[in-house]
């Protein structure tokens, strides 16, 4: 049950709760408009435009729970299932463990209900009972290949747990793992909504400055802390950032006149360690979600650690403006939407790349006259034009740049990154110990 109450000219929430988002409706955006001009030349608010569908490497673009489902840790938002069934659970067509609440894994973990399901399975928030606390259960499909993935996945949680004993990154746990009949199980602590969700439930009105400082900061801690221990995350993305808690706050935007959710507690963890992979491990070619591919990728010129700094860049871009920076359909499409954004892709790259398809001499093979060209132009403009309307505001444009370097020899680290002038006052805050 959740708690209201006014104060200030605004509403506070208590989460999780299904009424809320049931009832809670916020004003609807009008018109649709560039990135450049989600923030006006001489002021004005930063707004969204409608995203598109955003596919996983292999899996279908039917995600309307993936912020339910890619971490497997989300707890919000998500339907209490009632459902009772005779008391043994079977594995759906699809592989999946069906299941009813009250049934009981390893005699401790009692399923209450269902967070999402995925590609790789399923995931249920269930209680401890050994510690009388929530958790969220990640339950693969019994296919052949699962028993490898989990295995990967869990030894790379494992050696997160053994690095960050004191829990300083913000690194999701992994409590336990077990097996399930044909089903491997990983426990996780739970946590709150995923930024996407958030970001979806405030209509895309994008995050503060502020806002973003203390998310980018944590965030960029944890994943160097990954890179200093040799581990590539390569799926970082909004639906793998998920807030500690979901709890928020109801205020008047004096900007946008509207009412906006502001969350409590700016806590974040990265999640998904899925696709995650050390550096002495085989590299596959094809890493990361669509929009967040570092151009690395897309040409398959390989790739290392830099590919979570260039998705990190795309993320803090659509926290700033609440949309994707590239919402395009293929790689083609991609390429061009990121000479639109950033200038254009250095020769030596297009030079080096095998896909010989996309160049064409030394140039990417790409009419600007064409209909296609104005598909790309629409939602593009390039990101040195966009005027910042205050020091912290250039601060945060410039370590976008830094992070959306073409070449990877550029591109800024992490660490170097934490140092940069926008976390000037985050590093101020922190204890020697830190």
């Amino acid at each position: 049950m959740s708690t209201a109450w006014f104060s200030g000219g605004s509403i506070s929430f208590n989460c999780p709760t299904d009424a809320i988002s049931a009832t809670l409706s916020l004003a609807a955006a009008a018109g649709q408009q560039d990135f450049a001009g989600r923030r006006k030349r001489k002021g004005g608010s930063r707004r969204s435009r409608n995203r598109r569908t955003r596919t996983k490497p292999g899996t279908s673009p039917n995600r309307q729970m993936t912020f339910l489902c890619d971490g497997g840790v989300c707890a919000d938002d998500a339907p209490e299932d009632g459902r009772r069934r005779e008391d043994s659970m079977e594995d759906d067509e699809g592989g999946q463990l069906d299941y009813h609440s009250g049934f009981v894994f390893k005699e401790r973990y009692e399923v209450v209900s269902i967070l999402g399901e995925g590609a790789f399975g399923r995931v249920m928030k269930c209680l401890d009972k050994r510690k009388d606390e929530f958790v969220a259960v990640k339950i693969l499909r019994n296919f052949e290949n699962s028993y490898e993935t989990a295995r990967l996945e869990i030894a790379v949680l494992e050696e997160i747990n053994s690095l960050d004993d004191d829990n300083k990154f913000a690194c999701v746990r992994m409590l336990d793992w077990f097996k399930h009949k044909r089903h491997v199980c990983i426990v996780f602590e739970l946590l709150g909504l995923s930024t996407f969700e958030f970001l979806r439930q405030n209509d895309f009105l994008p995050f503060s400055v502020e806002q973003i400082r203390h998310m980018a900061f944590r965030i960029f801690r944890a994943v160097s802390f990954l890179h200093r221990n040799k581990l590539t995350h390569t799926d970082l993305k909004p639906e793998n950032i998920l807030f500690v808690s979901s709890d928020f706050d109801l205020e008047d935007d004096p900007k946008t006149m509207r009412v906006c959710r502001k969350p409590r507690s700016l806590e974040v963890k990265v999640v998904d360690f899925g696709t995650a992979t050390f550096d002495h491990q085989h590299h596959q070619s094809l890493v990361s979600t669509r929009h967040y591919r570092a151009p690395e990728v897309i040409l398959d010129l390989g790739w290392n650690q830099s590919c979570d700094v260039w998705s990190l860049g795309c993320v803090l871009f659509e926290f700033y403006f609440g949309q994707t920076l590239f919402p395009s359909h293929d790689c083609m499409e991609h390429l061009a939407m990121m000479q639109e954004v950033l200038g254009p892709i250095p020769p030596h790259l297009l030079k080096q790349t095998g896909k010989k398809h996309f160049v064409q001499d030394d140039r990417l093979k790409w009419d600007q006259q064409s209909s296609s060209g104005d598909c790309v132009r629409e939602p593009c403009r390039p990101l040195k034009s966009i005027e910042a309307e205050s020091d912290e505001e250039q601060q945060l444009l410039d370590l976008l740049s830094c992070m959306l370097e073409y070449d990877t020899c550029r591109r800024i680290t992490l660490e170097e990154a934490l140092w940069h002038p926008f976390f000037s006052p985050m590093r101020a805050k922190q204890s020697p110990q830190s």
